[in-house]
């Protein structure tokens, strides 16, 4: 089979766009900008950015994330191709998305690199510019899939967390409420939290203190590379 490129194949711009999540404690929160300038000059849209001829895609969207949060040691993962033809009305843009999370304090929320972005609600994400929806909508099927076979917590939960942050961010993954009893029952018989012998009183109308807990390293590692089968009700 001969494969001839025609000088026209190479009319095609590249570019990266990252959803990047961050957990508070309480809320999965996504990274939004505005665009300002055209197209959809003043409409909402995910940290994107053009990626050169001689550049590497991630590396890019490191740089992209270092540009916005200052920062870009974040895990990320490669999300998916969008290459609909009309996705951007200026020509032919092909992008290849990543999506990251990282854990989301009060300095990382208020202090981002440009004014022009902003952390949303996951799930009050409003219409973004391009296909954007789109991408975001992906991300969050795959963070669905990863939630039920891999464990999530080391880049968004803090050190030491409660089982209420935990299951919190389970439900907002998953998009769904969790039974608390079967939800702890089973985390605690797959040996992944450490009790850390200390307590934290959530909030001062809180009756009583929660418990620490912390990741066990080693079993961590283990799930990540060998996954589990957990379904939460």
């Amino acid at each position: 089979m001969n494969v001839d490129f025609k000088p026209d194949n190479f009319q095609v711009a590249l570019a990266t766009s990252v959803v990047l999540y961050g957990f508070d404690g309480h809320d999965l929160k996504l990274l939004i900008g505005t665009k300002t300038n055209d197209p959809f000059k003043g409409a909402d849209f995910l940290p994107t950015i053009p990626v050169g001829v001689k550049e590497e895609p991630e590396m890019v969207v490191r740089k992209l994330m270092r540009k916005v949060t200052g920062f870009d040691d974040w895990p990320i993962e490669r999300l998916n191709v969008f290459a609909d033809p009309y996705r951007n009305p200026l020509g032919r843009v092909v992008n290849i998305a990543f999506y990251g999370t990282l854990r989301l304090n009060e300095e990382l929320e208020n202090n981002l690199g440009s004014s022009e972005f902003r952390w949303v609600n996951s799930d009050q994400t409003p219409p973004l510019a391009f296909d954007h929806n789109d991408i975001v909508d992906y991300s969050k099927e795959r963070l669905k899939r990863r939630v039920k076979r891999r464990p999530i917590g080391f880049s968004l939960l803090p050190r030491e967390f409660t089982l209420n942050q935990i299951q919190r961010l389970y439900e907002c993954a998953l998009g769904r409420e969790l039974d608390k009893r079967n939800f702890r029952r089973k985390l605690l018989k797959s040996e992944l939290l450490v009790e850390t012998g200390k307590t934290v009183r959530s909030s001062p109308r809180a009756k009583r203190p929660s418990q620490l807990f912390r990741f066990d390293g080693k079993k961590y590692r283990t799930l990540s590379l060998e996954g589990y089968d957990f379904v939460y009700q």
